[in-house]
């Protein structure tokens, strides 16, 4: 069978081959291609199908991609001629192919040398990977100037490569942020700008709270710095840029929960990160920083505060799944249960902020009042056990767990209440899956999203616009730790929503450097 010609594009327009997981990341990546050809190989359709009754948002992906080709291709002359989109160029469907499917194998229908080559080192075409490679070649070879394959899977490029082919990464959604590299190395200081500054203007912001330096210098773009004396370097003062070169000053550094512990921030970078958390004008906040770092935490704490005060109504909390193998809907229970595992750190964090302080050493050792013994006694009693014996140690059953005030509290089979459980009874606060975000609005609300760096800008963007009025979104991420194989430092949603908006009112930026988790934690986040 010879294969028809294909009538060259006009002028210099370039021939774009799309793999699957480039829909799959960005539904909309048909029409990001400017004024060039888009094929979009059977395979890609096919494999687009298996995705498409997925509850997550790449089912979601895949079925808005069905929507928009549904839209275009109303023949099947359509999809062999090609359809003109808005941009100027043009998408189709390459319905002859150089692969036909005869005696429950698979065949060449045309030869070249790239795809006898390709034969040669990836011999099994029931593979859809190594046919969408003998669709892209089949272009390649037909087609002025030659095609490229587009994808995001690094071993597709390496084939293609291996047999001559042009491929490359989707990289419309890629950033180049001199903040990632800064967040990913080793440091043992933090690492902020500093503005130079007289006595005189230092202290005029001491006094006040507020600095204009305007005219007296080029503005800085960044949004938090240390405003330094120039003749004395040691004196500073850290501050929040509001406007071109007006500062300042920063908000509590302290984290106090009633009936629960107080955390101070531990170094300049927390104390940034907690003027953004408190103010009441950012709506959103995005986080780089390694393990340790305190992102966790220090947003846990904050928006649990400001709940608690009646800032906000709620807190909800998410985690981005990178499970292997298996989502979120093979897990047995409740969704909180489902989602449990993936926001044990969360959990973690609430348990250390709502903990009582313990006793100073002091009153450690001290014999317990009668009063406080028969209270104890009284609330095992009520679940089926004994009192614990003299010295407080207990008698062999199952421990007990108080709140701060001799009263004790416990599930119905003797286990202990974590702190914050009554939290999650009541709704103050809520666990949430991304994969139920989708069409959803959120007022009055305070949201963490922990792991942000394995989203995709599809994904970062549908969260970012389910906030609505009177909410606020914490996005924390440690971009040395991405597990989605589609993403990278550069294309995750977390640098695509800090670099898309970047410098609007409602936004803020923090980078953490320095660990403060432990030594070891610190030495290894540095060194492993």
């Amino acid at each position: 069978m010879s294969d028809p010609r294909i009538a060259p594009t006009k002028g210099k327009a370039k021939h774009y081959v799309l793999d699957t997981n480039v829909l799959l990341h960005d539904p909309q990546s048909i029409f990001r291609f400017e004024d060039n050809a888009i094929w979009i190989p059977v395979e890609v359709l096919e494999e687009l199908d298996r995705f498409k009754a997925e509850n997550t948002t790449r089912g979601a992906n895949a079925r808005e991609v069905h929507r928009s080709l549904s839209g275009m291709f109303r023949t099947t002359r359509d999809m062999e001629r090609g359809v003109a989109l808005e941009n100027g160029g043009t998408i189709r469907v390459p319905i002859r192919r150089p692969v036909s499917f005869e005696g429950e194998r698979w065949h060449l229908t045309s030869s070249t040398p790239r795809t006898r080559r390709l034969v040669d080192f990836f011999p099994d075409l029931s593979s859809p990977d190594n046919r969408i490679l003998v669709t892209a070649v089949h272009i390649a070879d037909t087609c002025r100037p030659a095609a490229i394959l587009v994808t995001k899977d690094l071993n597709m490029q390496l084939k293609a490569k291996a047999i001559g082919l042009q491929a490359q990464d989707y990289r419309t959604d890629r950033v180049e942020d001199s903040d990632i590299r800064r967040t990913q190395r080793e440091a043992d200081h933090e690492d902020y700008p500093v503005i130079d500054l007289p006595a005189r203007s230092l202290q005029a912001f001491a006094s006040q709270g507020v600095l204009d330096i305007s005219g007296s210098r080029k503005p800085s773009p960044d949004q938090y710095v240390l405003l330094r004396h120039n003749a004395h370097p040691e004196q500073t003062i850290p501050a929040r840029q509001i406007a071109d070169r007006i500062f300042q000053r920063l908000r509590g550094d302290i984290i106090a929960l009633r009936g629960g512990k107080a955390f101070r921030a531990a170094n300049l970078g927390q104390r940034f990160f907690l003027d953004a958390l408190f103010d009441p004008d950012i709506h959103l906040v995005t986080v780089y920083g390694k393990a340790g770092t305190g992102k966790t935490l220090l947003s846990v704490g904050a928006a649990l505060q400001q709940v608690m005060g009646g800032t906000y109504e709620k807190l909800l909390v998410t985690r981005v799944i990178m499970p292997t193998g298996r989502d979120i809907g093979f897990l047995p229970g409740r969704l909180e249960e489902k989602m449990q595992p993936w926001v044990q750190p969360v959990y973690d964090a609430l348990d250390q902020l709502l903990s009582p302080p313990r006793a100073p050493a002091h009153f450690e050792g001290r014999r317990q009042s009668k009063r406080k013994k028969r209270r104890e006694a009284m609330a095992l009693a009520s679940v089926g056990q004994s009192a614990p014996n003299g010295n407080g140690n207990g008698n062999g059953h199952a421990p007990f767990h108080g709140n701060g005030n001799g009263n004790c509290h416990f599930h119905g089979g003797g286990k202990p209440v974590r702190p914050y459980e009554p939290l999650l009874h009541n709704g103050t606060i809520e666990i949430e899956a991304i994969c139920h975000i989708r069409g959803r609005s959120i007022p009055n609300a305070i949201f963490i999203v922990d792991e942000a760096q394995q989203l995709t800008p599809h994904e970062a963007k549908t969260l970012v616009t389910r906030m609505g009025k009177g909410s606020k979104l914490i996005m924390i991420g440690d971009l040395s730790q991405i597990d989605n194989p589609y993403v990278d430092a550069h294309t995750n949603g977390l640098v695509y929503t800090r670099s898309r908006l970047e410098g609007q009112p409602f936004m803020a930026h923090v980078n953490l450097f320095k660990g403060e988790r432990s030594e070891m934690a610190e030495v290894a986040a540095n060194l492993m």
